[in-house]
């Protein structure tokens, strides 16, 4: 409707800008928008200050909302893990069933499983979403880096203890929260030093990441048994510390492979 002085009224200029007009309506408010000035500075008014509101919500629940990069880099790594893994097993009838005889039921599994990887990583605005994925072999590396103190070979051979040092709670609770799994169970994981500080590694969360300690085939305790062989080289006089820093943070796994001659774990 008209207000008095022949401009439109705040009520329906908003319903102009959320497209909820009567159909009868909306041509003649158009028609009025293209002649009218103030009508039309009006309804840009409205819609910046719909615009700014919706921009403070976003604001403060993204600021809720956990980091995405953790979970979707750990689900990634998880179903690689599980691909190499397969892979090194023999075929039986389930997955002659899946790539042999039956295409068209290999095609419905295939679109259930891209179907439910998509209604996992779907974001959510409605309220914090808590990830329950369970790390498995490679920490985040834009989470975790791999952070080395300013020490030397005489220092972590002398001085320092062999094995890691205990990561205070609080800071414990903040790697599960930046790897989105605040809601999982602690004891079923190490919060591991990617540079143990058996070997020069710092006390910085940028140096940490949620290890599971049984729920893949190279877990912490399998990590364990590197950071052991590494101490025992470089102070041995048989690796160099630089070397076996960059080794274990660039690639634990291959690390292992490459100082215990193995493809699989020892234990």
């Amino acid at each position: 409707m008209l207000s008095d002085n022949s401009h439109l009224s705040d009520q329906e200029l908003l319903l102009a800008a959320d497209g909820e007009l009567p159909a009868a309506r909306t041509g003649q408010v158009a028609s009025h928008l293209a002649e009218c000035w103030t009508c039309r500075v009006r309804k840009g008014e409205i819609e910046a200050s719909i615009g700014d509101f919706v921009r403070a919500y976003r604001g403060d629940l993204d600021s809720m909302l956990p980091s995405p990069a953790g979970p979707r880099a750990l689900l990634k790594a998880q179903l690689a893990e599980m691909t190499a893994e397969r892979a090194a097993v023999p075929p039986d009838w389930r997955t002659q069933w899946l790539h042999g005889s039956n295409p068209r039921y290999a095609g419905a599994a295939l679109f259930l499983a891209v179907l439910a990887l998509l209604v996992y990583l779907r974001p959510t605005f409605e309220s914090p979403r808590t990830f329950h994925v369970v790390p498995v072999s490679f920490p985040e590396p834009s989470l975790t880096p791999g952070v080395a103190a300013g020490v030397n070979r005489d220092q972590i051979c002398h001085s320092m203890p062999p094995k890691n040092r205990i990561v205070p709670a609080s800071l414990q609770r903040r790697v599960f929260e930046e790897y989105g799994i605040s809601g999982a169970e602690p004891r079923a994981y190490e919060v591991d030093y990617l540079i143990t500080p058996a070997l020069g590694g710092a006390d910085d969360i940028r140096n940490l990441w949620p290890q599971s300690y049984s729920s893949a085939v190279w877990n912490a305790r399998v990590k364990d048994a590197l950071e052991d062989r590494l101490h025992d080289l470089v102070c041995d006089g048989r690796l160099d510390l630089a070397t076996a820093q960059r080794d274990i943070s660039s690639d634990w796994i291959a690390a292992y492979k490459k100082y215990f001659e193995t493809d699989q774990p020892l234990q």
